[in-house]
């Protein structure tokens, strides 16, 4: 073996046995090696010595862990390649457009927080799911076979937000110790910025379209603006005199909808900071509030009676903040018209504050995560709920689909010859430290 060491290798290597042999106390060892490996000239230094072969060999166990674990995945992505190709039930279920989660326990049960979980978050191309905590920390875990593959920490106080970029390179989250982190997904989920600025805890932090702007709300009752590259703050909103719980960015990124503590939702215009329009009905905090996506704005006009199609005046960009969602601590969803800022309709059904929102891919349906132990699938064409599935916690916080692509590049969205296959995947953070998945 040692054959295959060069000069400059093995001096490193009799180096580091040395330097262990005298740290460990092995004297009588130290000196028979260095009689025997000529280095009768050693002496140890405590200011250079580095603990270099206890670092390699607790490096090659970390591998060896490593290693057995990716080959237990792929043997259990092998088993489960055959069981798709043999099953095509199975395979439609994952793919199919159109799927809703049964009225059924979760596939999984994701534990190992020590407090509430706030947020959820997946990444847009892994298999890969981040949850933030009241324990100061993140997780993140294997979706598919529920194993925890990492614990982050680095902030001091409760995690309350978190969100990976478009392209999955990086994670941002927020906390009530007054900042705002970037993480390097591929480099260990490495701290690369600090955000510092707000006053007060903050609620929400989330990447603007293009992945080069970050905004956040915060109990301070500003909405910020953040360069990533310089980490500065570009640009301070203070349309609310409450805390803000949330600021949700539109599809095109030119507008944020607030969420807040004085029962209002607003749709603010980030270059100017201007409100333009107030979304007031409710009777109590707003939770949550978000944009109708386009695909989804047939279904609503379907919902409001509208005789006609979606305004053809409108482009594409307009019309994707033309419509918004909000939730409340009354126990409401409502629907509004978020350019006069008009309610269009209520959906009444939940017992408890509602907190999470997500819209179905296909745009036919609205789920809601609340505090009376249930997800509830709201049809919106009708506005009836059509499924509750009880999840077997009161409180939940949080609400999320998976947006991955398979079946294809998912860094281009290039198509296979199948066409793209959707994950179909959703997450609910709860207060019992857990986090429960729904799938096929």
């Amino acid at each position: 073996m040692s054959n295959s060491l060069t000069d400059r290798q093995k001096t490193d290597l009799h180096k580091a046995i040395l330097d262990y042999f005298h740290s460990s106390g092995y004297h009588k060892t130290l000196e028979q090696f260095k009689e025997e490996a000529s280095y009768a000239e050693y002496h140890f230094d405590p200011s250079t010595s580095t603990d270099l072969l206890v670092k390699k060999w607790v490096s090659v166990i970390r591998l060896q862990k490593k290693i057995v674990d990716l080959e237990s995945r792929l043997a259990q992505a092998l088993q489960d390649n055959v069981s798709l190709t043999t099953n095509p039930a199975t395979l439609n279920q994952r793919s199919n457009p159109d799927w809703l989660p049964a009225v059924t326990p979760p596939k999984l049960v994701l534990t190992g927080h020590r407090a509430n979980v706030n947020a959820v978050a997946f990444h847009p191309r892994y298999s890969v799911l981040v949850s933030a905590s009241d324990d100061s920390t993140m997780k993140v875990w294997d979706h598919e076979s529920g194993e925890l593959e990492r614990t982050i920490g680095g902030h001091t106080r409760r995690v309350s937000d978190c969100e990976y970029d478009s392209k999955g390179k990086y994670l941002v989250s927020a906390s009530h110790d007054l900042f705002i982190k970037l993480w390097d997904v591929d480099n260990e989920y490495k701290n690369t910025a600090t955000f510092r600025g707000h006053e007060h805890s903050i609620s929400s932090a989330r990447f603007l379209p293009g992945d080069e702007r970050i905004v956040s709300a915060s109990r301070d009752q500003t909405v910020r603006v953040w360069e990533i590259a310089t980490t500065h703050c570009i640009k301070v909103i203070k349309s609310h005199d409450d805390w803000v719980r949330a600021a949700v960015p539109s599809s095109d990124g030119r507008f944020v909808i607030t969420s807040c503590m004085d029962h209002t939702s607003r749709v603010l215009e980030l270059a100017t900071g201007a409100t333009k329009a107030e979304l007031r009905a409710h009777d109590n905090v707003v939770e949550n509030a978000i944009f109708v996506p386009r695909n989804a704005i047939p279904a609503l006009y379907e919902l409001v009676g509208m005789k006609v199609g979606p305004d053809s005046s409108m482009t594409p960009d307009e019309l994707s903040v033309a419509f918004a969602v909000t939730a409340s601590r009354d126990q409401k969803i409502k629907v509004w018209d978020a350019r006069s800022g008009q309610c269009l309709y209520t959906l009444v059904g939940h017992d408890g504050w509602v907190h999470g929102l997500t819209f179905h891919p296909n745009g036919q349906y609205l789920l809601s995560a609340a505090d009376d132990s249930s997800i509830r699938i709201w049809e919106i064409k009708t506005g009836r709920c059509i499924r509750k599935i009880d999840t077997g916690e009161r409180f939940m916080s949080s609400l999320a689909w998976a947006r991955q692509i398979t079946g294809a590049d998912a860094s281009t969205q290039q198509t296979d010859a199948q066409g793209p296959r959707r994950v179909n995947t959703i997450a609910s953070g709860c207060w019992d430290y857990s986090v429960k998945i729904w799938k096929p």
